[in-house]
C-alpha cells in the first residue's frame, strides 16, 4: 500500500517534472511494477526463464558494442551467451565452481576499475566479446541464485543499487562539481557518488532495524555493494562511449536500453551474492 501511494502521488505531480524525468520516473514505475508481478506472482520457473532472457536482451544489446559488420555475428555472439546461461543451470550454490565464477567476476570487476584509469584504450572484439561473458553470465547466475533463495532478498539488492543511482542523481544535480571519470561519463561526479553512498547507508540502518540484523556488519557490505555498482556503471559506459553511442539500446522511454538499466546490477550481483553464499550475509 505504501508503495501504491508513494507511486500515485509521483503520478499526479508529474506535471511539474521536466519531460526527460517524467519519462524516467514513468518507466521506473512500469518497470518496478513488473518487476513484483515476476518476484512475486509467476510461477518460479516463468521467473527464471524471465531473468534468464532478460539476460539474452542483455546480450544483443552488448553485440551492439562490438562492431559486427552484419546481424549474424550479433545473433551468434548472443547464441554463446545463451550456451553459457544453460551450462550455468547446472552450477550448484556451496561448490567450488559457483564460488569460482563469483570470484572471477569480482576480480573482473576491478580489473575494469582498473583499466578506466588508463581509457581511452583500443578494444579490439575478441577482448569486448569476452569482457561480454564477464560482465553478463556472472551476474545471470547471481540473480537466478538470489531469487531461488529469497525473491525479498534480490529486491533488496536491487533497492542498494537504485538508491545509490538515486541518491547520485540529486546529490549530483545539486552539488556536482569534481568530475569522477569525464573521458568515460562527463556527467557523474564525485558528489554525486557521496550522496549515493548515503542514500545506501540510510537504506542499510532502515532494512537493519526492520530485520533486526547487524547494522554494524550490514552498513559496510551495502556500501561496498554501491561502490561497485558505481564500477559496473561506468565499465558498460566504456564500452558504449567506445563503440560511439550515448544508450545500449531504446526499450525503455528516458531510460535507454536494458544494459543502461542493468548496468549497476551485474557488478552489484555478483558481490551481493558472493557476501550471502560464501560470507553468510543477508
Amino acid at each position: 500500500m505504501l508503495v501504491a501511494s508513494v507511486a500515485m502521488v509521483i503520478l499526479k505531480n508529474s506535471w511539474e517534472l521536466p519531460e526527460m524525468l517524467k519519462q524516467r520516473v514513468i518507466s521506473a514505475l512500469v518497470a518496478i511494477a513488473l518487476l513484483l508481478i515476476v518476484l512475486y506472482q509467476l510461477p518460479q520457473p516463468v521467473a527464471r526463464l524471465v531473468i534468464a532472457v532478460l539476460f539474452v536482451a542483455a546480450a544483443w544489446e552488448w553485440s551492439g558494442f562490438l562492431a559486427f559488420s552484419a546481424t549474424p555475428g550479433r545473433l551468434t555472439y548472443v547464441a554463446s551467451i545463451v550456451a553459457l546461461q544453460v551450462a550455468a543451470w547446472w552450477l550448484v550454490p556451496g561448490t567450488i565452481s559457483y564460488e569460482l565464477v563469483l570470484y572471477l567476476a569480482i576480480g573482473w570487476w576491478f580489473t575494469a576499475l582498473a583499466w578506466m584509469f588508463f581509457y581511452p584504450t583500443t578494444i579490439p572484439q575478441s577482448v569486448g566479446w569476452i569482457c561480454g561473458v564477464l560482465v553478463l553470465l556472472p551476474a545471470y547466475v547471481a540473480l537466478d541464485w538470489l531469487y531461488l533463495r529469497s525473491p525479498s532478498l534480490l529486491l533488496f539488492l536491487l533497492a542498494i543499487v537504485w538508491a545509490a543511482d538515486i541518491g547520485a542523481y540529486f546529490a549530483g544535480k545539486r552539488f556536482g562539481r569534481v568530475k569522477l571519470a569525464p573521458n568515460i561519463s562527463p556527467g557523474k561526479t564525485w558528489e554525486g557518488v557521496a550522496g549515493g553512498l548515503v542514500a545506501v547507508s540510510l537504506l542499510a540502518v532502515a532494512y537493519g532495524f526492520w530485520g533486526n540484523n547487524k547494522i554494524a556488519v550490514l552498513i559496510p557490505f551495502c556500501l561496498a555493494i554501491g561502490l561497485l555498482s558505481v564500477i559496473g556503471d561506468l565499465t558498460v559506459s566504456m564500452f558504449k562511449r567506445h563503440a560511439g553511442i550515448k544508450d545500449s539500446g531504446k526499450l525503455f522511454p528516458g531510460h535507454g536500453g536494458l544494459l543502461d538499466r542493468i548496468d549497476s546490477v551485474t557488478a552489484a550481483s555478483t558481490l551481493f551474492a558472493a557476501g550471502v553464499a560464501v560470507a553468510g550475509l543477508g
